[in-house]
């Protein structure tokens, strides 16, 4: 038996001069939730839509539980399949949605029911078997999704932007749920979203799409920590982006020297940090330190002005101009508070400094 139970091959997909997926290779771990992440158009669902057998690719082997599956049909395929707009039949109740999968399958009467009450107590739908969708809340109505999903114990569970049709906090709390009813089940699942904290907060691995290719695979924390690629760490998070050139590398401190303008920035001697090389650091705004303009110097400690500030509640977002055109965007914790065009300190630590070599 393979590790993986899902495997894209060299997986191309076009739709006449566009190709909606270039070349895709991913494996997927059996129990593991792995996310399709990224932004309209970059290939997340035609990745998902070939896994299901709704599009056969042109190119390339798509695999399920070791077994080619590229032109197997959709109903052979043990897949449970959880969409955005619920899909559920309004003159169904609550028990014929969830049924349903299991009446086309021919199961008895019997093992229709008890599959059925054992799926609402998987999602806490207990009590609602006769109540129809229009009776029950945009997150109930969810809950059935994934129970009627689930009803026919599929090999896969496969969730198309489930969540993007609640409100916020509705979707904040869903998103626990599923990943408290995956780790239950312990079953395999795939999650495609372009909510840059749903995939932090449910994934095992993520996978960040854009224009068709997968740029990175990793953990949520491989992914905001140590991206990849300009893309990755833009689209993951906020960060700001310094172009320099590195003056100086010191391999026995692991440290290295780029000039920004008429500054030198301190950074990891990264892989590739060789004398003339262009780099692009970037830095998270949570993670460069604001200080008063009366501040003693240091290591990456330099002078700025703010040049705007924005109350986000629990934090205070600066933009702040350091040189001529440089302006880094800051966020802090919002307890000492910095007007428009004060002169501050920023501090950008060297452990906090990440390098992409172009």
């Amino acid at each position: 038996m393979t590790d993986y139970m899902i495997e894209l091959r060299n997986v191309t997909k076009r739709y006449g001069s566009i190709v909606a997926n270039d070349h895709i290779n991913l494996s997927i771990r059996r129990g593991e939730l792995m996310t399709l992440l990224g932004p309209s158009g970059c290939g997340k669902t035609t990745a998902l839509r070939c896994i299901t057998g709704h599009n056969i690719p042109d190119e390339g082997r798509v695999f399920i539980d070791g077994q080619d599956m590229t032109e197997v049909p959709t109903h052979k395929r043990e897949l449970g399949m959880v969409f955005q707009n619920f899909a559920l039949f309004p003159h169904m109740t609550v028990f014929e949605n969830v049924e349903f999968p299991l009446m086309i399958r021919g199961l008895s009467k019997a093992e229709r029911r008890e599959r059925v009450m054992e799926a609402l107590r998987l999602i806490r739908m207990e009590g609602y078997e006769k109540h129809y969708p229009r009776q029950i809340s945009g997150g109930q109505q969810q809950r059935v999704g994934l129970a009627r999903a689930l009803v026919y114990h599929p090999k896969v569970l496969l969730l198309d932007e489930p969540l993007s049709n609640l409100d916020a906090k509705l979707r904040e709390e869903m998103r626990f749920e599923i990943r408290d009813l995956i780790d239950r089940l312990g079953i395999t699942a795939v999650y495609v979203t372009h909510d840059q904290a749903e995939a932090l907060a449910l994934s095992d691995r993520v996978a960040v799409m854009h224009a068709g290719r997968i740029e990175q695979v990793g953990t949520p924390d491989e992914i905001y920590d140590s991206p990849q690629s300009r893309f990755v760490a833009d689209f993951i998070g906020l960060s700001d982006f310094i172009e320099g050139k590195v003056t100086a590398v010191d391999t026995n401190q692991g440290r290295a020297t780029i000039r920004v303008d008429d500054l030198e920035v301190v950074i990891p001697a990264g892989p590739g940090m060789t004398l003339g090389r262009n780099v692009l650091l970037f830095i998270r705004p949570n993670n460069v330190e604001l200080w008063p303009a009366s501040h003693q110097g240091g290591i990456n400690v330099f002078p700025g002005v703010v040049s705007k500030m924005t109350y986000l509640g629990d934090r205070a977002d600066y933009r702040i101009k350091m040189g001529e055109g440089l302006i880094l965007r800051v966020q802090t914790d919002g307890k000492v508070r910095f007007e428009e065009g004060e002169n501050v300190k920023i501090h950008l630590p060297v452990n906090f400094c990440r390098t992409i070599v172009e």
